[in-house]
């Protein structure tokens, strides 16, 4: 059963009451006059003083169980708040017993709290794209891994870190400067400047809260999808161009003939023969793409068997015989082993094919073209195709492997082709797990070198 307070001062007070009239009686039995006024006196005195030491004592207890309340208020707060001590059944037992049960309370908030914020953290430490948040100062409130590595940061920048000392593009500032001081959202492409050329999609959003307010704002790195955008808008302007050549020729060629060549004899046969090779090149074109649309498919390929590198160099050999004798270039053979790789014989012959065709038409009159195949360490084989051609510049170098990339248009266009020929050699040597390189000098000529695991 609780006491109030209020009843132990009041308990306390009628017992000084109680002890000031036992005085006064015992004081007055059987005086009269001043000695009676004396020891009344005495009685007052006695009892003022007791009712002071009781105040005092009173006093200090409750001083005391108010102080430890105090400190355990503020524990709560720091967290280190230890369980209230066991008080009297009254109000402030009653508030300390009301303190242990909010701190319980508050100690599962806390570890909540915490929790989230664990994975809030980890998830956006771990995000690909780069997050930064910043406060209306524009200092930096957090930053993940991945945003400090976009700009050649070591290690997470610390908090209170000025952006510009992060981020020196002007854009990207005052895209930051506009979210935090109108609160509204904002999106935009990028290349900004010190994170290597890189293009990125940035999505800034607010941040209010109660006593401040930021932004934040999210880096997707989009450099490859424009590259890829980029590729595929050169992919349909090269292939429109490609159909468009031969189409335009045996159209006109057709109508020629339709409009009275047909009766000229000196004319008609030569145009019919025109419009054939135009004809044979749309059917090349069309079957480079659905070989390299087959490549790309992702689909799991045929299962590979052993083949012998020599003999299906003397397969691609016999093909280009012919082309390289109208054109007077010598095929030779250099050292080659008798090894074995796996793979599919028609892919792989097709893609000696390629490069040895491309070696033959972009040579010279009078020029070599000449094949190696040996072992190297770690059971890999490489197989090199060289001519005394033309060459290729060495800007040219790290594309020429693309769709329709062509060196010299003019002379690509003269010799024939689809311009898809190095792309599938590509696509073909890496389905076998091989690799493809090129080492060329300008009017010197080119070396292609395929190196494929040795079955």
């Amino acid at each position: 059963m609780r006491r109030s307070l209020f009843l132990k001062l009041l308990w306390g007070v009628l017992l000084l009451a109680a002890i000031e009239l036992g005085l006064l009686n015992l004081s007055i039995m059987g005086v009269a006059g001043p000695e009676l006024r004396s020891r009344m006196a005495l009685a007052t005195v006695a009892t003022a003083l007791a009712g002071a030491g009781f105040a005092f004592l009173f006093s200090r207890r409750l001083r005391q169980r108010i102080v430890r309340l105090k400190i355990f208020a503020e524990g709560l707060v720091t967290g280190r708040a230890q369980i209230p001590p066991a008080g009297s059944p009254d109000e402030l037992g009653a508030l300390a017993e009301s303190l242990g049960r909010v701190a319980a309370q508050v100690d599962d908030l806390v570890d909540k709290v915490r929790l989230e914020g664990a994975r809030r953290d980890a998830i956006l430490t771990g995000m690909v794209e780069g997050v930064l948040a910043v406060d209306k100062e524009l200092r930096v409130t957090f930053c993940n891994a991945a945003f400090a590595t976009a700009f050649g940061v070591q290690g997470p920048a610390p908090a209170g870190l000025p952006v510009l000392r992060l981020v020196r593009d002007p854009d990207f500032l005052e895209m930051l400067r506009v979210v935090s001081a109108s609160g509204e959202s904002m999106k935009r492409r990028m290349h900004l400047t010190g994170a290597d050329g890189r293009s990125f999609e940035v999505q800034a959003a607010p941040l209010a809260g109660a006593s401040s307010s930021g932004a934040m704002a999210i880096l997707h790195d989009i450099t490859d999808l424009e590259r890829l955008e980029r590729v595929r808008k050169d992919f349909v302007a090269n292939v429109s161009h490609e159909l468009r050549t031969p189409l335009t020729a045996i159209r006109g060629y057709a109508e020629t003939l339709l409009d009275g060549a047909l009766d000229d004899p000196g004319n008609r046969r030569r145009f019919v023969e025109i419009i054939q090779s135009h004809a044979i090149r749309l059917n090349n074109i069309a079957a480079d793409l659905l070989t390299l649309s087959e490549l790309e498919s992702g689909r799991p390929p045929s299962a590979p068997g052993k083949l012998s590198v020599l003999a299906t160099l003397e397969a691609a050999m016999r093909t280009v015989e012919s082309e390289a004798a109208m054109r007077k270039v010598r095929l030779g053979w250099g050292t080659v082993e008798d090894l074995q790789v796996m793979g599919n014989k028609i892919k792989l012959e097709q893609a000696f094919v390629n490069l040895l065709d491309n070696a033959v038409k972009f040579n010279r009159g009078d020029g070599e073209v000449w094949v190696e195949a040996a072992r190297l360490p770690g059971a890999k084989v490489a197989v090199s195709i060289a001519d005394s051609g033309i060459g290729i510049p060495s800007e040219d170098l790290p594309r020429i492997f693309e769709r329709f990339y062509r060196v010299d248009k003019a002379r690509s266009r003269e010799v024939g082709g689809t311009g898809l020929g190095l792309s599938i050699v590509k696509h073909v040597i890496e389905q076998m797990q091989g690799t493809v390189s090129v080492e060329s000098q300008l009017n010197k000529g080119s070396r292609f070198t395929v190196v494929l695991p040795e079955a």
